[in-house]
């Protein structure tokens, strides 16, 4: 299914103040890209000291994920993950709106020869990631790359959004966008031999996840990544987008072999523990403010302060 066609009642009144936010995203994707970076990191510190509660939350996950570093390291690693956080924002205007020449010589995308080597006998992929700040910008490399894709996605209750975004992603993309809910056409995309972009990262259905270590924690872990590789007779191939200074780097790593090994709880942990491997390579600029930890087995404590579901 292309993406949805535009239609009148997109410019009623109503609309108009999503019209201008998504007007001034455009203009700032146009400011010089070390100026956006600056302003982004400024801007991400200050949120950061602003929302002290999602601060705490930051602080709570790292604090878990590296339980090597003291108080002042993991204050200093509060601090620049925020700064990313803000440097994504304008990067996900780059991603949305920059023409490919403002981009093209700015990042590179290693190990493409992996996904040619998991495709060259017609199977489907799942390109597998993780929720990164980089997220979108990692995306838009994959196309400069050459790499046509279909991405996953969930229905925007707003109307002008669910429009620009099925047109963004599969104007870069080169492929319609699918619904994550729907099965059968996630399923035959995979089998007519197509890659599918995927983060499996935050469990967001308790009916379909399972406790796995993340980080050595039991944390829910969805099992849908099995579930579509096995039904849809494809392989998951990861890869993880990084910032290095005023440059991008996407790395692709070779297919997960033996996978899925048909166990729900040994697939999602060595899923959580791939996205362990691509946090490691730019700790900073995974979501971190991400309740991840919520939700734990009963028979533990609270991580945010209060049992949560």
């Amino acid at each position: 299914m292309a993406a949805p066609a535009f239609q009148a009642a997109l410019l009623h009144p109503r609309h108009w103040a999503t019209w201008l936010g998504v007007a001034s995203v455009w203009l700032l994707s146009w400011l010089p890209v070390p100026l956006q970076a600056a302003l982004g990191a400024g801007l991400g510190r200050a949120i950061g000291r602003l929302l002290r509660s999602r601060r705490d939350v930051v602080r709570t996950n790292l604090r878990i994920a590296f339980p090597q570093a003291d108080a002042p390291q993991i204050e200093r690693l509060t601090g620049q993950h925020f700064a990313d956080l803000g440097r994504g924002v304008f990067e996900t205007a780059l991603a949305w709106f920059a023409p490919d020449w403002r981009l093209r010589h700015r990042g590179e995308v290693t190990g493409i020869e992996n996904l040619r080597a998991a495709m060259a006998d017609g199977s489907g992929v799942l390109l597998l990631t993780g929720h990164f700040t980089t997220l979108e910008l990692g995306a838009r490399f994959l196309c400069l790359a050459g790499v046509r894709f279909h991405a996953m996605y969930r229905p925007y209750n707003n109307a002008v959004m669910d429009f620009l975004m099925h047109r963004w992603r599969e104007g870069r993309s080169g492929l319609p966008a699918l619904p994550r809910d729907d099965l059968r056409r996630l399923v035959r995309a995979l089998r007519d031999g197509r890659p599918i972009w995927y983060a499996p990262d935050q469990a967001l259905d308790r009916r379909m996840s399972v406790y796995a270590p993340f980080f050595g924690v039991p944390v829910r872990t969805i099992t849908a990544t099995a579930r579509l590789s096995q039904m849809g007779r494809a392989k998951v191939v990861p890869y993880f987008p990084e910032r290095n200074g005023r440059r991008y780097r996407v790395r692709i790593l070779p297919a997960l072999e033996d996978f899925p090994f048909g166990d729900e709880i040994v697939d999602a942990t060595r899923i959580n523990h791939v996205v362990e491997q691509g946090i490691a390579l730019a700790p900073t600029q995974y979501f971190w403010v991400h309740k991840r930890y919520k939700g734990l087995p009963p028979d533990m404590a609270a991580v945010y302060g209060r049992r949560e579901a």
